[in-house]
């Protein structure tokens, strides 16, 4: 009984001391998105909701397809771009800039998304629509509506970046945990409008993410 006890209260001493720590990466995570976004001429609130549905802002989250980071970018499409996924940075700034390409590519915040989840060409298979996938439906609807309640209570970080008062540390690198990805020759500028899309990957991509709870 006394082993239990101790075994408990170790664990809650663990979870309170790391509890501050998570908070201050999740607003260092959110902060680097909004300000890509805001480059890039993204509405800051679809970026943070297709992080928050993707990984909920944990670059450490992998899916059984092999989609990595934040933003679950596939590294082939990151190295089209000339960026390493598993680099916190990179794979905030490859995820924005793919969904940019979709926009452009479909007009449509709707269809852009369903593309991000289920490849373009599923959207262009079905008559610009999104597919018939349930699991693309609901990426869709979730982050819709995640959108539409940003704009009744928008998330702090974006209105502290855009007056330039937000202090939050930022992000450190993140080791790769698998070999470095081969970058695009040195001195070649990739936009998002430049992008090669990859149409291999034609499922919807289901996420596998390990059971943590992150406070947002």
């Amino acid at each position: 009984m006394k082993k239990l006890l101790l075994l408990t209260f170790t664990l809650l001493c663990v979870l309170l001391v790391n509890a501050p720590a998570q908070a201050t990466d999740v607003n260092a995570v959110k902060e680097t998105i909004v300000k890509h976004a805001i480059a890039m001429g993204v509405d800051p609130a679809i970026a943070l909701s297709i992080a928050r549905t993707e990984s909920g802002f944990r670059h450490e989250a992998r899916s059984s397809h092999g989609a990595v980071g934040v933003f679950q970018l596939m590294p082939s499409t990151a190295r089209r771009m000339g960026l390493n996924p598993y680099l916190l940075n990179d794979n905030i700034k490859g995820g924005i800039m793919y969904y940019k390409k979709m926009y452009n590519m479909f007009g449509s915040v709707e269809l852009a998304l369903a593309a991000y989840n289920a490849g373009p060409g599923n959207v262009k298979k079905y008559n610009n629509a999104v597919p018939p996938f349930a699991e693309t439906k609901r990426f869709v609807s979730k982050i819709m509506t995640d959108v539409n309640r940003q704009k009744s209570t928008p998330d702090p970080v974006v209105a502290k970046v855009k007056l330039g008062t937000y202090s939050a540390q930022a992000p450190k690198s993140v080791t790769p945990v698998k070999p470095e990805v081969k970058m695009a020759p040195a001195g070649q500028v990739v936009s998002a409008n430049d992008l090669q899309v990859e149409t291999v990957e034609e499922k919807p991509i289901e996420l596998k993410l390990e059971a943590l709870t992150v406070a947002i």
